[in-house]
């Protein structure tokens, strides 16, 4: 199962398991230091690249980003 097939399927769940979910993610993130973290971002910032790269993914303007973000607040 791919990151993207589980992502669906958690999302598909009930509010309050993703919820617990969630918190258990982020409980998880707590151990780890300085360097794994950064270690992290970098992967995540490679994976990003590779999907612009191979047009799997887009990019947004700032103002569309905050737009977008606004949005969701409301």
């Amino acid at each position: 199962m791919t990151v993207e097939e589980l992502m669906r399927e958690v999302l598909a769940l009930d509010a309050s398991t993703r919820a617990n979910m969630a918190h258990q993610l982020l409980s998880s993130l707590d151990s780890l230091s300085e360097a794994e973290i950064e270690q992290l971002w970098i992967e995540e910032a490679v994976r990003r690249n590779a999907e612009l790269d191979a047009g799997i993914a887009g990019t947004v303007s700032a103002e569309e980003s905050l737009m977008n973000a606004r949005a969701r607040r409301a």
